[in-house]
C-alpha cells in the first residue's frame, strides 16, 4: 500500500485532471463545430444531415478522448518514471522545465 498523498499533491492532481477535461471538452466542441457546420450553413441535402452530424460527433468525441489520455498521461509519466512517488516539484513542474525563470538547463 502507498504512503497517503499530501495536500498540495492531491490539489496538483485535481487541477490536471481538471485541466485535462475543460481542453478536451473544448477540443471536441471546435472538432465538432468544424465538421458539423457545413450542415448548418452549407445546406447540405435532408439524407445527409444525420450521418454527417454523427460523424461530426464521433470526431468531436474521438479529439476529447486523445486530449484528456495525452494530458493525463503526461501527468502520469513523473510516478512511471520515478518508479515511486513523485515530489509535489515532479506533479507540479514538468521534468526538463527550467529551475529559475532566464535559465536554460535546470542544471545552469
Amino acid at each position: 500500500m502507498s504512503p497517503a498523498r499530501s495536500r498540495a499533491e492531491r490539489d496538483a492532481i485535481t487541477v490536471e485532471i481538471m485541466f485535462a477535461l475543460v481542453s478536451g471538452g473544448f477540443l471536441g466542441a471546435a472538432g465538432f463545430l468544424v465538421l458539423g457546420s457545413p450542415v448548418l450553413w452549407a445546406g447540405l441535402p435532408g439524407a445527409w444531415k444525420g450521418p454527417w452530424l454523427t460523424v461530426s460527433a464521433v470526431v468531436g468525441g474521438v479529439l476529447f478522448a486523445v486530449r484528456v489520455v495525452r494530458v493525463l498521461r503526461v501527468l502520469r509519466r513523473p510516478y512511471v518514471a520515478s518508479g515511486g512517488r513523485p515530489s509535489v516539484r515532479d506533479v507540479v513542474w514538468r521534468p526538463g522545465q527550467p529551475s529559475q525563470p532566464g535559465r536554460t538547463s535546470p542544471d545552469s
